[in-house]
């Protein structure tokens, strides 16, 4: 941010993943480092699965816009109904306050796993979006992406479904509903133990 600000640069957050308080507590990722973008871009979690996107901008940013641009789909009144009623939802449910309190205990429980499994060389995430990174070593922190399709495959077999990702496609990746409990977060975390033995035997 500093660097950017520095050059007269505009800091522009992507927000696709972690908006709409997928991080907790906030509704979006970058207030945490409490510094103020000059543009947002949002979608995803906005209208919770409908397909929608936004930017978000100061007027003189927007304005400074001289381009003309039409989209098929833009302004669909259906797409801004559901993101309507999802903010709406977020609030009401205080759902992001779920996703810091369950959040925190999913990351307790995966930091509990990094102390029984080896592989794990890394957790890392905020709120309802954790990475779990496999490594072949720890000290040297190779990356271990044939051992992250194998956990992928077991947890499938085991009834979780995560994602994969990282520079090296060797993070299993966790994104579960801002509503989930703690009680279906420890069962998570029971199929995500059972696969990364099965995975690691």
């Amino acid at each position: 941010f500093t660097i950017v600000k520095k050059y007269g640069g505009l800091f522009i957050a992507d927000e696709v993943q972690t908006g709409f308080g997928r991080t907790g507590k906030k509704w979006f990722g970058i207030e945490h480092w409490e510094v103020e973008p000059d543009i947002i871009t949002c979608a995803k979690g906005m209208a919770n699965g409908v397909p929608i996107g936004c930017t978000i901008t100061r007027p003189e940013i927007a304005d400074s816009y001289k381009g003309l641009t039409i989209s098929t789909f833009g302004g669909n009144p259906v797409t801004c109904v559901a993101a309507k009623a999802t903010i709406d939802l977020i609030e009401e449910e205080r759902l992001m306050d779920n996703a810091h309190e369950v959040g925190t205990h999913f990351r307790n429980g995966l930091e509990a796993l990094k102390e029984k499994h080896a592989a794990i060389g890394d957790v890392r995430g905020m709120g309802l979006m954790q990475g779990v990174e496999l490594v072949m070593d720890r000290k040297t922190k190779e990356p271990a992406p044939q051992l992250a399709n194998q956990v992928l495959e077991r947890c499938r077999a085991n009834g979780l479904i995560v994602g994969k990702g990282g520079l090296y496609a060797n993070v299993v990746r966790m994104s579960p509903p801002l509503n989930i409990s703690k009680d279906d977060i420890d069962a998570a975390l029971s199929a995500l133990d059972k696969s990364l033995t099965e995975a690691a035997a």
